[in-house]
């Protein structure tokens, strides 16, 4: 929601995006799986798999030797910690090398009604002297051999390029001996690569859904060496270290979900996985707020980030409870820190994050006076921060030189004046938790917003040791987790929101403590972009939002989704009350449908283009009942698109309601699969259909 910092990735030399290539490094598989799918037994499965003698689904070189030649001859250990929740399998595997005293311990988690299982690996030093040379760990390495030959596929999306194509749905068939690389860009886990992918055996009509937990530099390679068997290897990129007497690292995790029949019977499975399992919950709900802000960019010439005070805002909560506008959070975006109002010296929010104090000029008593009026108009209060990105001069930079990280960039640009807080310091990150942790308390805030506008793999890069590549990025990524789960703890009615130059640290770990109410920085408020963004990224995750400014029902609903920020500019007497009111209402009717069954309609070409129908189906299979979203674009000659539903029971009737006519069809849910036709008149302008069985 914020302006775009832009930077050029010149310095970083990083292979970006998905790569076909046939000079990539293949993948060398050290165990084989037979695929079972809906099969798989998933108790049974981590038992085998990771049984005493048993060569377990990942690997590591150590001293220049692959752990498949000696870790079945160190001493193995089992054990069934007790889980809390009755749903879900725990076991603990180690491995301990009986001469040195390294030990890896295998933590793995068991989800039998999804039939899924995830792991992490956790090495230790348990010697007086350094231990060996760690390379090339793969926290998943294995071969997945599908019981029939034939086509063998990856889905995948597109990661964020701050583009329209962000999130874009895409499927490529495997070719014998041609590998698979994907890596992220520049140290954010979705940035220009997305972390969760669907391998699909065709023949076999089964497939398995794979996710990476790595909030920094993950890779996949994959490779498919014949008809039936594909090769997956996973994990963190650079790894070339050794540890200290004593010390211990943790790597990636890595999900797994098998699943057969239709490929959309996997994606489904899977968001009901991550709600489940891997979202954080408030009183026991997976629930991200509607949100508004203090109107963007409103007043000008200056706006949210440097003019607005403590006043203003207490105004505006006032003006939208006023007008029953009142959404679940007002959220204070970046610009209310010390400096930041301070435009006439060429002070902004981007260039005084660092100064982490109140700026009392404009709140002489903090943000608690505008904590309480959003709390006494009924809602919740969440405020931005950026405590990794620390320009140069600021409060941090200057009373903590020992916790920055520095690189080098091109002299005069933008870069050359950040540091990168040192998170993987713990001292720091101590300090950071109680500085953090009480200025949110001191400021009655209830939910924490966090940004990341940086590039950090280069300053980890710099900051390593001699002969330990990757410690840096494995500090801070461990760190980035213990803030958050103190910030989690400390606060139990707390909600993060992930943003990172929208939507660029996107992972299954993080999806675990947080989520991106501001999934991309692309060109706010253009709604095509805004389609595409949650037609592919619904594929994988329930829990993401956007913006909107506008109350047309095109623009509007291009935005729907679990969670939304409105900017409304209310203040405007262009502006209707009863058209954002009715937006609203729409907007909370719709909500609930995307926690359950999502299926696109019109296909994973390219989504992008403006000549084109974009539709989805949400389907709520709890009450037998869904939505229709449909979008004509501006360029589109065709008054009519033919979508077949999903998921439906061929023999019930359903009502079939058009939202803004309140025309009522019945069909079969037959007819429904088999094709049922979308109409409308013109172009640019939305479908809003809700379908009932009767």
């Amino acid at each position: 929601m914020k302006p775009v910092i832009n930077y050029r990735r010149t310095i970083i030399a990083l292979t970006s995006a998905l790569l076909l290539a046939l000079g990539a490094i293949p993948a060398s598989a050290q165990v084989r799986l037979h695929m079972q799918g809906d099969k798989t037994d998933i108790a049974r499965w981590i038992d085998s798999r990771f049984a005493k003698g048993q060569l377990p689904p990942f690997s590591f070189i150590l001293d220049e030797k692959p752990s498949e030649e000696f870790l079945r001859s160190w001493r193995w250990s089992r054990t069934a910690p007790a889980s809390t929740d009755k749903n879900v399998v725990l076991r603990t595997f180690t491995y301990t090398d009986p001469r040195s005293g390294l030990e890896v311990v295998c933590d793995v988690k068991g989800y039998p009604e999804f039939r899924a299982v995830e792991w992490v690996l956790h090495f230790h030093n348990t010697s007086a002297k350094n231990s060996g040379q760690l390379t090339r760990v793969k926290v998943a390495d294995f071969d997945m051999v599908y019981p029939a030959a034939g086509a063998l596929k990856i889905h995948y999306a597109e990661g964020n390029k701050i583009s329209k194509a962000d999130y874009a749905p895409r499927t490529a068939e495997f070719r014998t001996e041609q590998p698979l690389h994907i890596e992220p860009h520049g140290g954010r886990s979705s940035e220009e690569a997305f972390p969760f992918f669907n391998l699909e055996s065709e023949a076999s009509q089964q497939g398995v859904m794979v996710a990476v937990g790595w909030t920094g530099t993950w890779f996949a390679d994959l490779e498919k060496r014949d008809p039936s068997r594909l090769t997956l290897a996973a994990g963190m990129l650079n790894t070339d270290l050794y540890l200290y007497p004593g010390e211990q690292i943790r790597t990636p995790s890595v999900a797994l979900m098998f699943w057969s029949g239709d490929r959309m019977n996997g994606h489904n499975r899977f968001r009901r996985l991550v709600l489940a399992h891997h979202s954080r919950k408030v009183d026991g709900s997976p629930f991200y707020p509607l949100c508004s802000a203090f109107n963007y960019r409103d007043p000008q010439p200056c706006g949210e980030y440097s003019c607005l005070t403590a006043d203003w805002a207490i105004a505006m909560v006032r003006r939208y409870s006023m007008f029953e506008l009142t959404p679940d959070v007002f959220w204070l975006d970046a610009g209310w820190h010390t400096g930041a109002g301070d435009f006439r010296h060429g002070k902004s929010w981007a260039n005084t994050t660092g100064n982490w104090t109140v700026d009392r000029e404009r709140f002489p008593e903090g943000l608690k006076p505008v904590s309480d009026a959003v709390h006494e108009a009924g809602a919740k209060f969440m405020v931005w921060f950026e405590p990794e990105r620390v320009v140069k001069g600021t409060q941090w930079a200057t009373e903590h030189k020992e916790w920055m990280l520095d690189t080098e960039w091109p002299e005069g640009s933008e870069q050359s004046t950040w540091y990168l807080f040192d998170l993987g310091n713990d001292e720091a990150c101590d300090w950071l938790c109680k500085y953090y942790g009480d200025l949110i308390e001191e400021n009655g805030i209830d939910y924490y917003r966090q940004d990341f506008n940086m590039l950090p793999a280069g300053y980890w890069r710099d900051a390593d040791e001699p002969g330990r590549s990757g410690i840096k990025e494995i500090r801070h990524i461990e760190n980035l987790y213990k803030f958050w789960d103190y910030l989690l703890e400390r606060f139990p009615g707390l909600l993060i929101d992930n943003c990172a130059s929208g939507g660029r640290r996107i992972d299954l770990e993080a999806t675990s403590r947080s989520a991106p109410m501001w999934r991309t920085d692309y060109n706010y408020g253009e709604p095509v972009g805004y389609q595409c963004h949650t037609y592919g990224l619904e594929m994988y995750l329930p829990q993401h939002g956007t913006g909107v400014q506008k109350t047309d029902k095109f623009t509007f609903r291009s935005s729907l989704g679990t969670s939304v920020v409105y900017n409304w500019k209310i203040t405007n007497g262009s502006s209707s009350f009863y058209e954002i009111q009715d937006c609203m209402k729409e907007f909370r009717e719709v909500r609930p449908y995307f926690y359950e069954d999502y299926y696109p309609l019109t296909g994973s070409g390219d989504i992008t283009g403006d000549n084109i129908w974009m539709a989805y189906q949400l389907y709520r299979p709890s009450d037998k009942s869904g939505f229709v979203v449909a979008f004509r674009r501006e360029a589109c000659p065709d008054k009519t698109h033919t979508v077949k539903l999903s998921g439906l029971d061929p023999d019930a009737v359903y009502s079939v309601t058009n939202k803004d006519t309140g025309e009522t069809v019945s069909k079969s849910g037959r007819e429904l699969a088999e094709g049922f036709v979308l109409t409308l008149d013109q172009p640019r302008s939305s479908l809003l259909l809700k379908y009932q069985a009767e």
